[in-house]
């Protein structure tokens, strides 16, 4: 026992000497960092993974989908419930068949479904136009729908638009050819040359070839057909130009308003950053096209040099890669660059040659139309404000002028305007004079004039679709209904790929309803501005208003690029509408692809005025201010005739009007279109003059003849010139004429009007900007400081506003 607990004792003493001391130095630290990392690995524990929730989202979506199918089969009855089983070891194969017959049969059905053609979009009206690509058509009606059938080797191929409830429509956006094996959404397009054209697919034609998707939709590109097509390994075939699954087109792609010293005018083929060939281009399909670009002129050069000579199509797909994003975005800066710092490639202005100093003695007379217009100095305004490089043949003196009112006394003895002159120094050239002639027009009161017949004609194609066009525009008339009264009314017609009535004739006491219809317009598709032109006037004709105001307001950006679309065949088109008795107002919108000369055309030939909107103020100025002297005529085909008295004056010129000039023998005949005048419009003319016996190197040489001699055929003291003047009132078609004598009566120009002094100014700045040849002092600083003593009676700031143009043109000129 002994021996025993001997034993234990031993044991225990043992045993403590044998256990490991419960700490070591550090131990704390240690351990509570294996605390801290235990602690981590528990927390991750209880994070779901990343994927988890997807794998959930997914498994429920496909549950989904199985439970979708099955129930397209209508494999249960309905209202019974399905009590899910568990499936039994014996399940026969038939059985699983059944199942996955009955899925791929409703899957299939879907398929068919999406590609079965579906009910466009109701966006016709009336009058439809079939698109010339379509060749030949034969329409009929077929209870709500029309229908357009191609003759010839297309009888096969019908085309069909349905035709919308004129009532309940309140916007068009295209008219749509489809066929019914393949239905083609509609585009929304912009027409300009430097201006994304679409963020849409070109899917709205019935066609896979990429160059006719792109024609009539594209402005700025052309698809010249030859009419010929052929599929590889067979004889050709003379067919329309359309685009057949097999067949290689051979129409030829170019860009508008290019002229090239190459043998061929085939642009650059841009796609995605990267130069292709035109066989690659052409092979895209439309559907997965994102947007086209034209770019040209300084543009294209900048980016290709003279590979972009006859112009760059820009290509953007869907679904780039990363590379190609780069391309594009660098693409992309450089093409904005060159827009904000030069006048847009596409931008159309005729050119014309200033007026030339005539000999007094060979031509003693000068004989031109008033103009009214004054769009060219709101456009050279936008240019400058956009620190932009003017056009010189954006320049014209005469609107410059008459932008501006000069305080002309009221006309008397019942006659529709005053005539008022003003003799003095030429400011640009020393020993030169400057006869200012101006009218004021008769200012009728609001409750006196008649009732007005208004068509609004809205252009609401894809190059509309920009916030200085179709937005701004909507706001401009929104200024004009303000103006109308309910005696008045007012239609809407819009065009794009052709023409439509949005309102009919409706009573401005109905302002709610007219601003609701502008308010729903829409941009996108083509421009048919022709076919815009005669539904309009067609609606003005039938609405006409006897010794009424009755007249189209066209607001456009003026690029036309379906059926009458050159500028002399929309110049036929207005000519001959003008017979109607309806005059016409043109208002200009956008930069870009503008057409200046396609309005002037218009308001020149169609007995109206044009103007240029860029901003609201100026909306508020031309169809609020002065909305009588916009919108009412008081005269109508006004000339101005002068005869200088060779005794006194050696050599003229007329200021501006080059594209207004007519020859003397029209100033009696009264078959020959002059301008119009408005209530309280005032318009300017300038002549420079070089006095008798005056030392000029602008005096043209004396071509002398042999047997001709032009001698003054008496003594007429001290008459300078007598100036005449033809109108005809706005109801009638025989002129009547009156006249008056100028004295030769100058006296410096220090102590002129200050009228005379501001539209001096006007004429000096118009000339520095058109480079003219004929004038010795350029300074933009003498420009400044005569228009700042002419400044006077500027009570809403057009003049001060000159001033702040011409200090700012300073910078962009140096």
């Amino acid at each position: 026992m002994e021996n025993n607990q001997d034993i234990d004792k031993r044991f225990n003493e043992a045993s403590k000497l044998s256990e490991e001391p419960a700490v070591f130095p550090g131990f704390e630290k240690v351990w509570g960092k294996v605390e801290e990392k235990l602690d981590q690995k528990e927390e991750k524990k209880r994070i779901l993974p990343v994927w988890f929730p997807y794998g959930i989202a997914a498994s429920v979506i496909l549950g989904l989908g199985v439970l979708y199918f099955l129930d397209k089969k209508e494999t249960t009855a309905p209202g019974n419930p399905v009590i899910a089983e568990k499936p039994k070891d014996h399940l026969q194969r038939n059985q699983i068949q059944t199942i996955d017959s009955t899925v791929k049969s409703n899957i299939e059905k879907e398929i068919e479904v999406s590609k079965s053609p579906q009910e466009p979009p109701a966006l016709a009206y009336e009058n439809i136009q079939i698109p010339d690509q379509v060749g030949k058509a034969t329409v009929v009606n077929r209870n709500d729908e029309i229908f357009a059938s191609r003759s010839g080797d297309y009888s096969t191929d019908e085309y069909f638009i349905k035709k919308k409830d004129i009532n309940k429509t309140q916007n068009i956006e295209e008219v749509v050819l489809y066929t019914p094996l393949t239905y083609k959404k509609a585009i929304s397009t912009t027409t300009s040359s430097s201006t994304i054209v679409s963020s849409a697919p070109l899917n709205y034609i019935a066609s896979n070839n990429t160059g006719q998707a792109l024609q009539g939709s594209v402005a700025g590109i052309q698809v010249q057909s030859s009419g010929i097509m052929r599929r590889k390994g067979d004889k050709i075939k003379n067919t329309v130009n359309t685009a057949n699954n097999g067949y290689l087109n051979n129409s030829q792609i170019a860009i508008r308003g290019l002229s090239t010293l190459k043998s061929t005018n085939e642009p650059l083929f841009v796609v995605n950053g990267k130069v292709v060939k035109e066989a690659y281009f052409r092979a895209l399909n439309p559907q997965k096209i994102e947007s086209v670009e034209v770019v040209k002129g300084a543009t294209a050069s900048a980016l290709y040099g003279s590979q972009g000579a006859n112009g760059v199509i820009v290509v953007k797909t869907a679904r780039l890669s990363r590379r190609e994003k780069r391309r594009m975005e660098k693409m992309q800066q450089t093409i904005n660059q060159y827009k904000q710092n030069q006048v847009s490639d596409d931008e159309g202005y005729d050119a014309f040659v200033e007026n030339p100093f005539e000999l007094t003695k060979n031509q003693p007379q000068s004989t031109f139309s008033i103009d009214v217009d004054n769009a060219a100095y709101s456009n050279i305004r936008r240019m400058i404000n956009n620190g932009q490089i003017i056009d010189k043949n954006a320049v014209r003196i005469e609107e410059m002028i008459n932008y501006f009112k000069y305080t002309y006394p009221q006309p008397k003895n019942n006659e529709p305007f005053s005539i008022n002159t003003e003799y003095s120094d030429a400011p640009w050239n020393p020993g030169h004079k400057l006869l200012k002639i101006g009218l004021q027009g008769k200012k009728v009161p609001m409750d006196n004039l008649p009732a007005s017949n208004l068509v609004f004609l809205i252009d609401v194609s894809g190059s509309m679709d920009s916030p200085d066009k179709l937005p701004l525009l909507k706001s401009s008339f929104k200024v004009l209904l303000d103006q109308l009264r309910p005696q008045d009314k007012v239609g809407i017609v819009v065009y794009a790929g052709s023409a439509g009535m949005v309102l009919p004739p409706t009573s401005a006491h109905e302002k709610d309803k007219i601003i609701l219809a502008l308010d729903n317009l829409q941009a996108g598709g083509s421009t048919a501005g022709g076919a815009g032109i005669e539904l309009a006037y067609k609606l003005a004709q039938e609405n006409f208003i006897k010794n009424g105001n009755n007249r189209v307001v066209i607001a456009t950006d003026g690029d036309f690029n379906v059926g009458a679309s050159s500028t002399s065949n929309v110049q036929t088109l207005i000519e001959e509408k003008r017979k109607s008795g309806v005059f016409l107002t043109c208002l200009g919108f956008g930069m870009g692809n503008y057409k200046d000369n396609m309005l002037e055309t218009l308001a020149d030939k169609g007995n109206g005025n044009y103007a240029y909107i860029d901003n609201l103020q100026e909306a508020n100025k031309f169809l609020g201010k002065e909305f009588a002297g916009s919108i009412y005529t008081i005269a109508k085909d006004v000339k101005i005739q002068i005869e200088f008295n060779p005794k006194y004056v050696s050599s003229y010129r007329l200021i501006g009007y080059e594209n207004r000039k007519l020859r003397n023998e029209d100033f009696s005949n009264d078959k020959i279109d002059a301008g119009e005048l408005g209530s309280g419009h005032t318009v300017t003319a300038l002549y420079e003059i070089i006095p008798a016996g005056t030392q000029s190197e602008f005096i043209p040489e004396d071509g002398s003849l042999k047997y001709t001699r032009t001698e003054s055929s008496g003594d007429f003291g001290s008459e300078l010139a007598t100036v005449k003047f033809r109108y005809k009132k706005p109801d009638e078609n025989t002129s009547k004429e009156i006249s008056q004598i100028i004295g030769n009566s100058s006296g410096k120009i220090s102590s002129a009007s200050p009228d005379f002094k501001f539209a001096s100014s006007v004429a000096w700045f118009g000339l520095v900007t058109r480079k003219s040849d004929l004038i010795l002092k350029k300074d933009l600083s003498d420009i400044e400081d005569l228009a700042r003593q002419g400044k006077v009676n500027d009570m809403e700031g057009y003049r001060s506003e000159f001033i702040r143009l011409v200090e700012s043109y300073k910078v962009i000129s140096k």
